[in-house]
């Protein structure tokens, strides 16, 4: 009898938490209000030069992806005028770091950062956004690589690995964009072992001829390809875009 009840119980509290991620996922991409996001800076290097960046962030520091959202949806037919509203917060603390390579290891990890992310909202003395962001900075002259950032569409959360430099933000906001499309149900569309972007799904202009050398990335893509074998970042959200198959993920095609 015990047992049964713990079964019950158990399969009870996964009911509420499928219905809840369930719920979650509609309200954030009906698309009948704009969505909040909240972008929390967090320092990963303490050097003063992530200090001075850190100190010159504001809320427009991050228009140019609210501007970006909003002439993309419009492309994609998208009625909502001002589809996100994105807001500066502060926290402390780094978020918990992922594990080397472990499915518990992961499934547990996923579980300690949604109940961190949780806390850290309860704390900040805001109301509740339906997405957060969490941008770790680390100081260029200390790293030639960082992190590989993620987006999670459960939890609705996304943590971001960028250089705090100021020839570095405007790149920054393309990958805050891009893992932001992750937690709305985007999917990346590039290769994982090369990172080139997947033909075509993962190009802005796949009907281009001659196809080479494209002049922007589809966002989900990541890069924009100069031939079949290599690519790079862009430099802005201007050489992006975002495409059908993107925007059907994240339910802005009608």
């Amino acid at each position: 009898m015990i047992r049964r009840l713990r079964i019950a119980i158990l399969l009870f509290i996964l009911a509420g938490v499928a219905i809840s991620t369930w719920q979650a996922k509609y309200r954030t991409t009906a698309w009948n209000t704009p969505l909040w996001v909240a972008i929390y800076p967090v320092i990963g290097d303490d050097t003063p030069t992530v200090r001075r960046y850190l100190e010159g962030l504001k809320d427009s520091s991050f228009e140019e992806i609210d501007r970006y959202m909003s002439e993309q949806a419009a492309l994609h037919g998208l009625r909502l005028p001002d589809p996100l509203n994105l807001q500066l917060r502060s926290v402390t603390d780094m978020p918990p770091l992922p594990p080397a390579s472990s499915v518990l290891g992961t499934m547990w990890w996923s579980l300690k950062l949604r109940w961190w992310a949780w806390r850290v909202e309860a704390n900040d003395g805001e109301a509740p956004a339906h997405v957060q962001i969490f941008v770790v900075l680390h100081d260029p002259t200390l790293r030639q690589q960082v992190p590989h950032s993620l987006g999670l569409q459960r939890g609705l959360l996304g943590i971001v690995h960028a250089y705090a430099s100021r020839p570095n933000h405007r790149r920054n906001l393309v990958v805050i964009a891009h893992e932001l499309l992750h937690t709305l149900g985007a999917t990346d569309k590039y290769d994982l072992a090369t990172l080139q972007p997947q033909f075509p799904d993962g190009y802005a202009d796949p009907d281009q001829q001659p196809r080479f050398p494209q002049q922007r990335a589809e966002l989900m893509g990541g890069r924009i390809p100069e031939n079949a074998a290599n690519s790079h970042m862009p430099d802005s959200l201007a050489e992006t875009m975002i495409g059908p198959v993107t925007a059907r993920e994240i339910n802005w095609a009608r």
